[in-house]
């Protein structure tokens, strides 16, 4: 197992390879529509061929590699057109999605959600890369939740195919001070509408939460 460098907390070298790659196409290391490949990206970490092939499958998922034919990888590069429609297949689904877990989350669901919402705002606002880190994961793990509690297998799958998360990564990072603190007490209100077992809250709130997140999107990363 290898170390990480920040935290100290140990880690396997798929994992590495993923937070290695995935912060340098975040940094801008490598152009939008830039050609990769895995041996390039196995020699530039000094690592086998192995853990970067997984690191690369979780980033192709993620949206932020495409394969190309034969061996090589393209950079993903998002369209204004192609953001418009991830932002507005995600506020349909997951509207739709807070509204079922209000309906059939867990005790322990509920609570997981809250302690989420919690998550992040103790992160906010953020300093360093860490802070963004944070923010990040609990983000993805909060919306993965809500899909599950909200027990629909064919809309989890159908969402799967929509969300990038490295747009979604990449939205939180153009946020202002306001801005995310505003995107953390959305969170924190979907989470109260889910407790409180109340629908049409529940997918109001997450309407709202999404609509700011379109915004933050179309202003940045659409032009």
């Amino acid at each position: 197992m290898a170390r990480a460098e920040d935290g100290g907390e140990r880690l396997g070298a798929a994992e590495l390879a993923y937070r290695a790659i995935r912060k340098r196409i975040f940094s801008g290391h490598y152009a939008e529509n830039e050609r990769v490949t895995e041996a390039e990206f196995a020699e530039s970490l000094a690592m086998s061929r192995t853990p970067v092939r997984e690191a690369v499958k979780r980033l192709i998922l993620e949206g932020l590699l495409t394969r190309e034919a034969g061996p090589g990888l393209r950079v993903v590069g998002l369209g204004a057109d192609e953001i418009e429609q991830i932002f507005a297949m995600r506020l349909l689904l997951e509207s739709y999605a807070a509204r079922r877990a209000a309906g059939f989350a867990s005790a322990g669901e509920r609570a997981q959600l809250a302690d989420l919402a919690l998550q992040m705002q103790a992160h906010v606002p953020p300093r360093n890369d860490a802070d963004y880190e944070a923010i990040t994961e609990a983000n993805r793990a909060f919306h993965q939740l809500i899909l599950t509690a909200a027990r629909s297998p064919r809309l989890e799958a159908m969402l799967s195919l929509v969300v990038n998360l490295g747009l979604v990564s990449l939205t939180f990072k153009s946020y202002d001070e306001a801005a995310i603190r505003r995107s953390a007490a959305h969170h924190k209100e979907i989470a109260e509408a889910i407790l409180a077992g109340d629908a049409d809250w529940a997918g109001a709130a997450m309407q709202t939460h999404l609509h700011a997140a379109t915004a933050a999107a179309r202003r940045n990363f659409g032009s």
